[in-house]
């Protein structure tokens, strides 16, 4: 769960300075201007939180047609291609590592649907991506800045050489909801056996399986439909599996195990397997505690509740090792229905940002009571 990151993932400031040199001395801004109009979007939110608005072309159709990308240095490789326009190529290491989360799916007296989640990791930079892609859903999604490896002194909001480099962030989403109400969320499964499926289809890794999701999938039943077509890769040298949830309320994990991907209903996921497999069971004991407490609440929860629900599992009530200090960096209450959600980070639950799908700039922040 807790573990600190030892690699990083995508390291190629130096080739982005390069691409930003070529771009102020031939001036193409037909090549580069969406890019440069994403990276200015960029602004710093709170210590450790940032923002950014993308509205075109980000290269995923391309990716896709190429036949995706079976590890996250692969996703490197193209990101830099894609960010330079075809003039760089990248030479990339990967990030492992691991970490502990929860999430469930409820719905409210009035039978609205609501998908809260907590992502656990040691302390780091987060963002939240807005995105209308050219061909797809728009969507909002989080992502862990940790995952870009820049290394110290890194600004997300700062020069245009390290603002540029920051729109990788829309290839590793960690969870994220779009236009449709499919909500996606990404957690570590039960043990550290990676999935490499090789059957023939195009790859996808873990994060670029969310990206794929909330740009190309409507509900569960599509999203589902979606991931048979490809051979899934794990992200930074772990397990993973995905819960799914969509307006309608049907509610899924996603496991992958010996190969196969395995679906199973549950409105509460954590980070133990629960496919009734070989593997069912398998985790920690926290995460067996965490699931069953979130389990335990049986009646209506609507964002308030689901929030409290999500406080009630954070890393805050859970002692801590030696040497390896986790937090839930942020907790998000997704609703579906109305296309919005809450956003809480690093355990401040007295005040959140109110997330909004269909309106630029919708991150505002208010106190919660």
């Amino acid at each position: 769960m807790n573990k600190h990151p030892k690699k990083r993932l995508l390291q190629w400031a130096c080739g982005c300075l390069a691409a930003l040199l070529v771009l102020s001395a031939a001036g193409a801004w037909a090549m580069f201007g969406p890019l440069v109009t994403a990276a200015n979007s960029i602004k710093k939110l709170e210590d450790g939180l940032y923002c950014m608005e993308y509205s075109g072309d980000y290269g995923f159709d391309k990716f896709l047609a190429a036949g995706g990308a079976a590890s996250d240095g692969e996703v490197a490789q193209y990101l830099v291609s894609f960010l330079s326009r075809g003039l760089l190529r990248a030479d990339s290491s990967v990030q492992t590592g691991a970490f502990g989360c929860s999430a469930i799916c409820t719905q409210d007296a009035h039978g609205i649907t609501f998908f809260g989640r907590n992502y656990d990791w040691s302390q780091c930079q987060a963002m939240i991506v807005h995105t209308k892609p050219q061909n797809g859903y728009e969507s909002i999604s989080t992502c862990c800045l940790d995952f870009l490896g820049f290394g110290e002194g890194y600004a997300p909001d700062g020069s245009m050489m390290e603002r540029i480099p920051t729109l990788a962030a829309i290839y590793v989403p960690l969870d994220g909801m779009n236009e449709k109400g499919l909500v996606v969320a990404d957690l570590m499964a039960g043990d550290h056996v990676e999935t490499h499926q090789q059957t023939g289809r195009p790859d996808l890794t873990t994060t670029t399986a969310i990206r794929l999701l909330l740009d190309r999938a409507a509900d569960v039943d599509e999203a589902i439909a979606l991931l048979l077509q490809y051979d899934m890769h794990s992200s930074i040298g772990a397990a993973h599996h995905f819960a799914l949830a969509d307006a309608s309320g049907k509610s899924v994990v996603v496991e992958y195990v010996d190969g196969e991907m395995l679906v199973t209903e549950t409105r509460v996921v954590t980070n133990h397997y629960l496919s009734d497999c070989s593997k069912q069971g398998v985790g920690s004991a926290q995460s067996h505690l965490r699931y069953d407490t979130l389990c335990a609440y049986s009646g209506p929860a609507g964002e308030r509740e689901v929030r409290d629900l999500l406080e009630s599992v954070a890393q805050k009530n859970y002692p801590q090792t030696e040497g390896s200090y986790e937090k839930t960096m942020w907790s998000i209450v997704y609703c579906p229905e109305g296309r919005c959600a809450d956003f809480y980070f690093a355990e401040q639950y007295s005040s959140g940002y109110g997330l909004l799908l269909q309106e630029k700039g919708s991150f505002i922040k208010r106190e919660t009571g």
